[in-house]
């Protein structure tokens, strides 16, 4: 028995021994596994559910996947301790955000917060519109869309300037690039001989401009292109709709968020010019030219040859009396700097933002540009059928600029005359012109503006599915102005004790103060219901708009003043002043409707209606009906799509008509204006000064709306899972009944009236190509926007407009603008006889032009006004843009690039014309390139202008096709290389974000503009500017 229990206990132990070695590593491996938690949240600091969460444990094959539950969280259970882990994590139309070797330690400590990324088509869910959103992929309509990243990677103080070369459809072209510019937008081109502006809308309200918000409180920018989509703003939506929602607060969590940016502004070119020497030569020349090229004849009329021959010598020796003098260096500095702070605060549904900017300009007198806004948002929810809206925001603007300009005569005056001798005396330049000095000292016009506008409102939800809104808008603006210009004494260079006068533009010391306030006020009310039922839904909106703008302007000025320190009108004298002053008023009443409906998301309609009251008309004809009807078809919705083609993600055909309105002409066409003016009579020899009055305006009963009536087909797809992306439209819009001054006899006193009487034909298309993609961890994309139109003008009623200052023609048939003007056959050579000639003085070296008509409709010898002819439109066509970008590992590039692709541009006098007003300089782009008797017959035949003679210039720098060119161009506008902060870093700081960047703006332009000048500005203002940034965004 005992040997029975000894064998059993024996075998019973060895089980034992045997189970413990067999599950000892099992349970030691089980010892190693241990847990991971997070939490995903959205842009806006939202718990974001559905998150797809992937860890690769790294040197291993270990992979795991969960996704994230309603309140953001994910937990992996099995993750072994000690080991590293890439983290994945992705969600569509998000940029996947990456992990990179997280440690595993034991315990449950292991835990990460992430914060995910719109992608690019993210903006495409939702589009914002008229009086409520509505989802992308439920939309017909035409529009184009930016976001808050998009805005803010462009780096400028203006909005409108943030838009170049971003979307289709979209013109944005600058004049200047002076602190505080702007930018003119135009949406597909033009459609009115008048005004072309989009109506801006901010927040659901209509605003005065685009550049009244700040750049860093932009949410989305949405443009509104077709009938479809703008009609429900009939009134002004002829010319296109830009809405812009602000940003808003989300989330319970206080965020922080604060950007600096220090920029450094420096003229991207300016034209070359003759230096003294060449300046003398050719003045010389031009003289010789006059009495006739005769050799050894007043060759030498003007300048003396022993001067020229040893100007720089005498340059060297004595600066101030033979000056070479660099006008445009000596007014500008080489660069001025800019700079920007941005905070936000935001917290619950409030968001309260600061913006501050300042630039300096790059003229060396007082220039400044300051601004400094505030908004604040607030969504205020009393319950869950009862919402409050309260918006406020102030801008505060203040410039100071010279009072005399010197943006002109900085490039054309001359270099043989002294702006600023050695000792620091203001020399007298050309006669008293002296453009350096009357900047520096002329005086100075200071100009303070307010902005405050407000919004509030109520959201009601009564029912299921419907929502009651009542907004009310106020805006105010005051503009305040002093010009005080001062006498600028200037010397002779051999007396620095008297002066020998006063510069020109500032002989008399004056004051002009002025004032501007307007307001408006914006009233809505309107319902949005929207209901889902089986595969249908149906949305419904209806609703009522007033608006009513007032605005009032004063005047006051005296002269002659003896004490420049003192700019106040109490300090002038009495008896010279004057004022001046004037009001006016207008108002819209509006009621408006729209019905969507699709389904299952496969079959789409949508219809529009808005009838809107003017001031503007008279009570007979002041009310217009604007309609608009479109329809979609998702077919990547259909069976026999999803079969043949697997690779598309979606595809979406639509179609568009519509009617859109314009009544700015002016506040009342339909009634006679009356002129005050105070006319002196005699009593005798008593002359009195009595009140008068006259009519100057024709009055035009019957003027109503001019209409546009817009059609519009466009395609939208994605293929291979949403990373290559396409859209396309092509539209006309007719403008019919279009408002155009119309010609009346002098005799009867009145200024030309508008009236019905024009049609404009304008057709187009647009594009949008985009590829985006993620290959580990390395993400990258590519962008571009293509659009093109042109516009036809349609019956005119014989108001046919040559504009000869401009070479443009105004005429039926014709493009609108087309350039009008002679054909030119090549420059006369020595031996040329002359045939058809537009005067008597024309000869070797001068243009010659085609005789191309008569009086009977033939050639009659004589270059006249029957020779001209069109020669191509004036505006751009081919108007392009596009952007790049990539990240890895926390480093960001941007190359944003813009251009237009076909344009006829017109090589100014300004540009090309030497001596004008008998003293300016000679550009550059002709030394040595124009047509001259010094030259060999070989060298003429090769001359690119013709020759320089006074007489000459009625026949050379008349309107041509000689000086047309291909104004196209390329310009890179912006480069940006930035650096983000690992979140492990960060978040030691207790910091959310840490991003630096640098960036280059308009860097690199080619085109074919001679040097100096840039495709944009072909006139002679501020500069356009290339900048050089710095910048940090920090995040709490």
């Amino acid at each position: 028995m005992k040997t029975v229990c000894s064998s059993f206990l024996k075998e019973k132990i060895l089980k034992v021994f045997l189970c413990i070695s067999v599950l000892l590593p099992v349970m030691t491996l089980l010892a190693q596994k241990t847990t991971m938690k997070g939490t995903v949240l959205d842009e806006n600091g939202t718990a974001f559910h559905n998150v797809t969460v992937e860890a690769m444990g790294q040197g291993s094959q270990e992979k795991k996947a969960t996704i994230t539950d309603e309140k953001g969280m994910f937990v992996f259970n099995q993750l072994t301790a000690g080991r590293k882990y890439d983290f994945r994590f992705s969600y569509s139309d998000y940029e996947i955000q990456v992990i990179k070797a997280f440690l595993i330690e034991k315990g449950d400590n292991n835990s990460v917060l992430v914060r995910m990324k719109p992608g690019i088509k993210v903006l495409d869910d939702v589009v914002v519109m008229g009086y409520g959103p509505v989802r992308k992929k439920d939309f017909t309509g035409s529009v184009s869309q930016l976001g808050s990243k998009d805005v803010a990677e462009r780096q400028t103080t203006q909005v409108s300037s943030s838009l170049q070369g971003a979307l289709s459809g979209v013109t944005v072209t600058r004049t200047s690039s002076a602190p505080g510019a702007g930018a003119t937008v135009r949406v597909r081109g033009i459609t009115s001989m008048r005004n072309n502006d989009p109506l801006i809308v901010v927040d659901g309200v209509p605003v005065n401009s685009i550049n009244d918000v700040s750049p860093n409180d932009v949410e989305t920018i949405t443009v509104l292109k077709d009938a479809a989509s703008a009609s429900i703003y009939g009134a002004r939506a002829a010319s296109g709709v830009v809405l812009i929602a602000t940003k808003r607060g989300a989330g319970a969590a206080v965020k922080i968020d604060y950007n600096y940016t220090y920029a450094r502004d420096k003229a991207s070119a300016m034209p070359d010019y003759a230096d003294a020497v060449t300046y003398m030569k050719i003045v010389n020349e031009r003289e010789w030219n006059q009495s006739g090229a005769v050799a050894g004849v007043n060759e030498h009329s003007i300048y003396d040859e022993a001067l020229i021959n040893n100007y720089w010598k005498l340059n060297a020796e004595n600066p101030d009396q033979y000056p070479n003098t660099d006008w445009a260096k000596l007014i500008l500095h080489n660069s001025a700097p800019r700079q920007s702070h941005q905070l936000s605060i935001s917290t619950g549904k409030t968001r309260v933002s600061f913006a501050y900017d300042k630039a300096d300009g790059l003229y060396k007198a007082n220039l400044d540009w300051n601004r400094f806004m505030i908004r604040v948002n607030n969504n205020i929810s009393f319950n869950k059928w009862l919402e409050a809206i309260a918006d406020v925001q102030l801008r505060k603007t203040n410039s100071i600029t010279p009072a005399y300009s010197p943006a002109y005569q900085m490039r054309y005056a001359a270099p043989v005359y002294a702006g600023l001798y050695s000792d620091g005396r203001l020399a007298g330049g050309k006669d008293g012109t002296n453009p350096y000095g009357a900047m520096m000292y002329g005086g100075s016009v200071d100009n303070n503006s307010y902005l405050l506008n407000g919004k509030f409102g109520l959201n009601i939800k009564p029912i299921k599915d419907l929502v009651i809104s009542g907004v009310f808008a106020p805006i105010y603006t005051f503009v305040k102005e002093k010009s005080f210009s001062k006498r600028v004494p200037y010397y002779a260079q051999w007396d620095d004790v008297a002066t020998n006068g006063y510069l020109e533009g500032t002989v008399n010391m004056n004051l002009v103060e002025s004032r501007n306030d307007n307001h408006s006020y914006t009233s809505q009310l309107f319902a949005n219901y929207n209901k889902l039922f089986g595969g249908h839904s149906l949305s419904i909106m209806a609703g009522y708009e007033n608006y009513y703008y007032y605005n009032e302007t004063l005047m006051a000025s005296r002269g002659q003043y003896t004490m420049p320190d003192y700019p106040y009108l109490v300090a002038g004298p009495g008896d010279i002043k004057d004022n001046d002053g004037d009001a006016y008023e207008n108002a819209y009443r509006s009621m408006f409707g729209r019905l969507m409906y699709n389904w299952k998301s496969r079959y789409f309609i949508q219809l529009n209606v808005r009838r809107d009251g003017s001031s503007r008309f008279h009570r007979d004809h002041r009310w217009g009906t604007f309609p608009s009807v479109s329809a979609g078809w998702m077919l990547s919705q259909e069976k026999f799509i999803k079969d043949a083609l697997p690779f598309v993600s979606s595809l979406k055909l639509r179609g568009s008509w519509g009617q859109l309105g314009d009544e700015r002409i002016g506040n009342y066409t339909y009634q006679s204006y009356i002129s005050f003016n105070s006319p002196t009579l005699y009593t005798g020899n008593t002359p009195t000064a009595v009140q008068g009055a006259s009519a100057y305006q024709y009055a035009i009963k019957n003027n109503t709306w001019e209409t546009t009536t817009t059609s519009n087909i466009g395609l939208d797809a994605s293929f291979l899972n949403g990373r290559l992306r396409v859209s396309g439209d092509y539209y006309r819009k007719d403008t019919r009944d279009m408002l155009i001054q119309v010609n009346i006899p002098v005799f009867m006193g009145y200024s030309d009236p508008y009236q019905n009487v024009g049609e404009m034909h304008t057709k187009g298309w647009d594009a949008d190509l985009g590829w985006q993609d993620d290959r580990r961890g390395f993400q990258y994309g590519i962008s571009i926007n293509i659009s093109d139109y042109k516009s036809v003008m349609g019956y005119i009623r014989n108001t046919q407009q040559d504009n000869k200052s401009s070479w443009t023609l105004i005429r039926e048939g014709d493009e609108y603008l087309s350039y009008y003007g002679y054909l030119s056959d090549g420059i006369y050579q020595k031996g040329d006889v002359p045939g058809a000639v537009t005067s008597s003085v024309v000869s070797a070296g001068d243009i010659r032009y085609k005789d191309v008509s008569g009086p009977d409709k033939t050639p009659d010898g004589i270059i006249n006004d029957y020779d001209r002819v069109p020669l191509g439109g004036s505006l751009p066509r081919f108007n392009y843009g596009g952007r790049v970008t990539m990240q890895y590992k926390g480093f960001d590039l941007l190359v944003v690039f813009q251009g237009v692709g076909k344009q006829k541009s017109v090589i100014t006098t300004q540009m090309s014309q030497p001596i004008r007003a008998d003293w300016y300089n000679v550009p550059g782009m002709i030394v040595g390139n124009y047509w001259s008797n010094y030259n060999s017959d070989e060298q003429n035949r090769a001359a690119v202008y013709p020759r320089i003679m006074r007489d000459a210039n009625a026949n050379n720098y008349v309107a041509s096709d000689f000086w047309l060119f291909n104004g196209s161009y390329f310009r890179v506008k912006n480069i940006t290389l930035g650096y983000n902060f690992p979140s492990t870093l960060v978040n030691k700081m207790y910091m959310r974000n840490l991003r630096v960047f640098i960036s280059a703006q308009d860097i690199f332009t080619r085109s074919k503009y001679a040097k100096g000048w840039d495709p944009e500005v072909s006139d002679t203002g501020y500069p356009i500017t290339r900048s050089f940034l710095f910048g940090i965004s920090a995040g709490l």
